[in-house]
């Protein structure tokens, strides 16, 4: 009888002091084990873990990688212009016991962690962006082709800042007397741009930019147009010069052929050909309504007088 009795009163303390002594740290986790806000146990190690019942607290940490999301903050470029810097940062409780201690010492909990790291990092972006131009924030550079157009090509500058900043940070986080036991793995931007307020200016000098390069596209234009059309004039006018030079002296050749003809014409038959010019000038004047008032002894009519062009004897 004193057997159960004793077995049931185990079996009651058991079940009311077990749960408030026994606890588990998972594998994912570090459990920092507290006494009216003293350390008293550190486990980085997983499995079942004794306490003391209802004084000793368990304090419990993820040890995986861990992300802080920091607010979109405005910072300035060298060239003073701002831009709204949306970034991220990756860091882990470094996983031994003396980290472990100065991680609970001086951060406490995963959101003082989050707040002191972000800030720490935030300082660091502010610190290195100010060094650098907008193109090296986004990472791109602008080039020109040989054809004259523009593009964007991407380069590792991005990445230089963010490299900087990392190391920067880890500096701060493990400096002595500073050392938080936390190790920051990875800084990234998820973006970099202007602020709304300042988009109106952007696209005005966007627009002026592009209708600079339409100028001068136009004027290469208009220079390329007229260089074509004095080409074109000049070789016009060299192919004219040349048809009528051309022209004259064939003519000449004609007329020439034409006034030799006309004089053997005339050495064979002086009266015939006589005749013949003075029925041209016939039909050039009869053909028109002009009144010709003539003598009557003009030599023009002596063919209509006398068909043999010999006026009669007195």
């Amino acid at each position: 009888m004193r057997i159960a009795i004793l077995a049931i009163v185990i079996v009651i303390l058991l079940g009311i002091f077990g749960p408030a002594a026994l606890y588990t740290v998972d594998e994912t986790q570090v459990a920092v084990i507290t006494r009216f806000g003293k350390i008293q146990d550190i486990h980085t190690s997983p499995g079942l873990k004794v306490k003391t019942p209802f004084v000793d607290t368990v304090n419990s940490f993820d040890k995986r990688i861990l992300r802080i999301d920091t607010p979109s903050r405005t910072l300035n470029d060298i060239e003073k212009q701002n831009l709204v810097i949306d970034s991220y940062t990756r860091y882990r409780i470094k996983p031994n016991d003396e980290d472990v201690r100065k991680f609970f010492e001086k951060l406490r909990t995963l959101e003082g962690a989050a707040n002191r790291v972000g800030s720490i990092v935030t300082s660091k972006l502010k610190q290195e962006i100010a060094k650098m131009t907008r193109q090296e924030i986004i990472g791109g550079k602008i080039q020109e082709t040989p054809e004259g157009v523009t593009i964007v090509t991407a380069t590792n500058t991005r990445q230089e800042i963010l490299d900087r900043v990392l190391t920067l940070a880890n500096q701060e986080v493990g400096a002595s007397g500073e050392d938080f036991g936390v190790e920051i793995l990875d800084v990234r931007i998820k973006r970099a741009e202007f602020p709304l307020d300042t988009l109106p200016n952007i696209f005005a000098r966007m627009r002026a930019e592009r209708e600079r390069i339409s100028r001068e596209t136009r004027a290469e234009g208009q220079e390329q147009r007229d260089t074509i059309e004095a080409a074109a004039n000049r070789e016009r006018t060299v192919i004219l010069a040349n048809a009528e030079r051309q022209a004259n002296l064939t003519r000449g050749v004609g007329e020439a052929r034409a006034i030799e003809i006309f004089a053997d014409a005339l050495e064979q038959d002086p009266d015939f050909f006589a005749f013949q010019r003075s029925l041209e000038a016939y039909k050039k004047f009869l053909a028109t309504n002009t009144t010709v008032i003539l003598s009557t002894e003009s030599d023009l009519f002596q063919f209509l007088q006398d068909p043999k062009g010999f006026q009669a004897s007195p």
